[in-house]
């Protein structure tokens, strides 16, 4: 039994015991209902009535999995034991009235321990549907869509756990930064001191979303449910822009109206790089390894993107405030162009070496085995990095050099010196930053760092 389960009112005690499960379990119920959204999935553009969305749903059922984890939790042991106990004697012993007497109790939502109990109920109904339907082995549209509904029916329909019940939920959504509380405080205008609350409140809400990414984990349950709050995300980026635009549209000072609508771009070119680049069609990635490098890449342009967001509007009200004043591990713009343009000037140097020593066949081998090694390091590191207009070329050429085996290396020396062209042309675009006016290339520390690989 655990403390406070005595009292009639246990799940006060609760909240305050698990206030990272509850937020993560305003997350799932969120993510869940997103996901059945044709147009957050990243998908091609094939008809999706053709489909088998069998790995969809397999995600789906991690996270009812997970959501049912938590709620075995939060919930007392008492109460999980009567649950169970009266599911077996509804089945073996109750008459009809005894069952209308019983669901009529259980489906009451007049506390939040109640609101539970049934939020329990509905997940451990739908974790044998969805579990059976798995077993079929193929998922049409028309049933994906449907079970969809039924579990978007459950999430909305619960009183006290509904995520979408309140637009702001001062439960979660708050500003604990000291520093972004001042800056909202110390604006005078009205309706832009009411703007850009709303806009700290989503972007710190966006990370609480992120914070619950495990980006460590291998296990299925932990991969899919983060994917699933990655592509919750989708959508509620996707409004925050809208949100944006019309902000930076109508407010007067052009100079903000400016800044807003220069962060709201930065959002459309980041959301495009996560969702139709590094997450397209990530369900049919089988390989675990690439399925947790792709959320890993995701999670860190997501999350940079926000910080970034944060600082650059807190720099327009106090232009002497740093990113490491409001984050602790923040990256600076400057460390992360000198980090590409340092790992890109490697990658130009390894290409070299392999044209030089193609014709030496151990050699050749070595610096071939070498490169691939590096190349794992900078696809899981350094590609998130990238513009997203660079992305394709560099993902394409990547891919061709992992599928090659050694003695086919003189095959695509060609392909190696184009792409050796394509990373002169980056490290000039890199060059020309603003951030690296005047900062030329360590390069003693770059070819230390590439006698490390060979």
């Amino acid at each position: 039994m655990i403390p406070g389960e005595k009292t009639d009112n246990w799940f006060l005690f609760s909240r305050e015991s698990y206030k990272e499960l509850f937020s993560e379990l305003d997350v799932l119920l969120r993510s869940l209902d997103r996901f059945f959204y044709l147009e957050n999935l990243p998908l091609s553009k094939e008809d999706p009535t053709q489909r088998n969305f069998y790995s969809e749903l397999a995600a789906v059922r991690d996270v009812i999995f997970r959501i049912l984890g938590i709620l075995e939790v939060i919930m007392p042991e008492s109460r999980k034991n009567a649950y169970w106990f009266q599911k077996f004697t509804e089945s073996k012993f109750f008459t009809s009235h005894s069952r209308d007497i019983y669901r009529e109790t259980l489906y009451r939502q007049d506390s939040p321990e109640q609101g539970i109990n049934v939020l329990y109920d509905s997940f451990i109904n739908l974790k044998g549907i969805v579990t059976d339907l798995l077993r079929t082995g193929g998922i049409s549209f028309l049933s994906y869509t449907n079970i969809g509904q039924l579990i978007s029916k459950e999430i909305r329909g619960n009183i006290f756990f509904n995520p979408f019940r309140k637009d702001i939920n001062p439960e979660f959504d708050t500003i604990q930064n000291p520093l972004i509380s001042e800056i909202v405080r110390s604006i005078k205008e009205r309706e832009v001191k009411k703007n850009i609350s709303l806009l700290y409140l989503y972007l710190f809400r966006f990370l609480r979303y992120l914070r619950h990414v495990d980006i460590a984990s291998q296990h299925s349950i932990a991969l899919n449910t983060s994917l699933l709050i990655l592509i919750m995300l989708r959508s509620e980026m996707s409004m925050l822009n809208i949100y944006m635009k019309n902000t930076g549209d109508s407010i007067k000072d052009t100079t903000l109206s400016f800044q807003l609508k220069s962060i709201s771009y930065q959002f459309s070119m980041e959301t495009k790089r996560v969702y139709l680049q590094e997450l397209k069609e990530i369900m049919r990635e089988k390989a675990p390894q690439q399925f947790r490098g792709k959320i890993e890449n995701s999670y860190g342009i997501l999350k940079n993107l926000i910080e970034q967001s944060i600082v650059q509007f807190a720099q327009f009200y106090k232009p002497d405030i740093q990113g490491k004043d409001i984050f602790f591990s923040f990256t600076t713009k400057l460390f992360q162009s000198m980090k590409l343009r340092e790992d890109v000037f490697i990658l130009h140097r390894f290409l070299t070496l392999l044209e030089e020593k193609a014709d030496l066949k151990e050699e050749g081998s070595d610096i071939f085995t070498s490169i691939k090694t590096y190349m794992r390091y900078f696809e899981n590191f350094t590609f998130k990095l990238l513009r997203s207009d660079d992305y394709d070329e560099f993902a394409s050429f990547f891919n061709g050099i992992f599928s090659m085996k050694e003695y086919e290396l003189n095959k695509i020396l060609e392909k190696i010196h184009n792409f050796k062209i394509f990373l002169e042309t980056t490290l000039r675009h890199i060059a020309n930053r603003d951030e690296l006016k005047d900062k030329p290339i360590a390069i003693d520390k770059a070819e230390e760092l590439l006698k490390q690989y060979l």
